[in-house]
């Protein structure tokens, strides 16, 4: 017996954009799910057109970010059953005109374009797909890391500007070896435990900080310490970033935190804008407490183009993409279609939210 044929037909509204494409949703609901469900598409404009934010709309103020107008996305959802997503919104009031919504599979590590309490009083199952980009940020993480502390980003604008740095070889300009450093991790989840496990063959010493976690008995073996925050920073050649936003994480990395860093450490964020207070970032690295920083994430997107930070020859600046790879397209589809699957057949979800 197939799938076709065991699973009655559902209806199921799929809603992608320019990264997560709608047709590879399709091809992995049809391979998991079976191909006789009634099936229909919308792909939104993101990344070409930037996301939204629920604080800026009102009756929105349920979600962080967002792409899609929400009278639009509930004309398209109709009576479906199910929808599998990526960015589109769903807000209270949204919520409050779907009545046969019944699952949503969002394929972000976070529903943080989905009013939870709102989709759980109208009895809305939501999953997600956690550490869908761990790896591609990881290893965007790791190319940060050398960018800096080798000078790679330094060597190549001076290159192209047709300056030849020749300076850059000498003993008190160039950069250590990862093997000498110290790298410090905050946060310590999907992404952080694969920035370690390709960390490692650096040679470097590694600490991390995340008071919700313990360490792994082969984090034990390959000499991975826990440490408390200030002990990470004060220790660390590298700090990286790897926490979520919440309300105890917002701009925690301020003023004090920079200060208390190593004279001449470098500074990675591949994780959100919000946790870090931009002026005392750049008061860090104009004064040269700081050598280094590389941001790959920022509080308002895309930046203002009279940002301080673009105009600092001591930072890598890159427009949000560390974790776009086809492998987390692939593998978020997948996850997403799996939990699909599972709702059909009656069983529990992987990944409730």
């Amino acid at each position: 017996m197939t799938k076709e044929n065991y699973l009655e037909p559902r209806k199921i509204a799929i809603i992608g954009d320019r990264f997560m494409k709608t047709e590879i949703f399709k091809e992995h609901l049809e391979k998991t799910c079976g191909n006789n469900h009634l099936f229909k598409e919308l792909e939104l404009p993101w990344p070409d057109e930037p996301m939204e934010h629920g604080y800026e709309k009102p009756g929105m103020a349920g979600l962080k970010e967002y792409m899609g107008d929400p009278d639009e996305i509930v004309r398209f959802i109709a009576d479906s059953e199910i929808v599998v997503d990526h960015l589109a919104p769903f807000s209270a009031k949204m919520f409050d005109r779907l009545k046969d919504l019944r699952l949503i599979a969002v394929s972000r590590g976070g529903p943080v374009n989905i009013d939870m309490e709102a989709a759980r009083k109208s009895n809305v199952k939501v999953v997600n797909v956690p550490g869908r980009n761990a790896s591609a940020v990881a290893e965007f993480t790791i190319g940060a890391i050398l960018a800096e502390t080798r000078l790679i980003r330094m060597g190549h604008e001076s290159l192209r500007k047709g300056t030849w740095r020749g300076d850059l070889y000498r003993a008190d300009v160039t950069g250590k070896e990862l093997s000498q450093m110290t790298v410090g991790l905050i946060g310590y989840g999907h992404i952080g435990t694969r920035v370690v496990k390709l960390l490692k063959p650096f040679g470097c010493q590694i600490v991390v900080c995340d008071p919700y976690v313990e360490l792994s008995e082969e984090d034990k073996e390959n000499d991975v310490q826990q440490v408390d925050l200030d002990s990470l920073l004060n220790k660390s050649d590298v700090v990286s970033l790897h926490s979520r936003v919440t309300k105890e994480t917002t701009g925690f990395i301020n003023r004090e935190a920079f200060q208390k860093m190593k004279k001449g450490a470098y500074f990675i964020n591949t994780a959100r804008g919000p946790m870090v207070d931009y002026q005392a970032l750049t008061d860090a690295l104009t004064s040269g407490h700081l050598r280094g920083a590389m941001l790959e994430t920022f509080g308002i997107e895309p930046v203002p183009p009279d940002w301080p930070l673009l105009k600092l020859e001591n930072v890598t600046l890159t427009p949000h993409i560390a974790g776009a790879s086809l492998r987390t397209v692939e593998y978020a589809a997948e996850q997403a279609a799996e939990e699909v699957q599972r709702y059909l057949s009656g069983k529990s979800p992987l990944n409730p939210c």
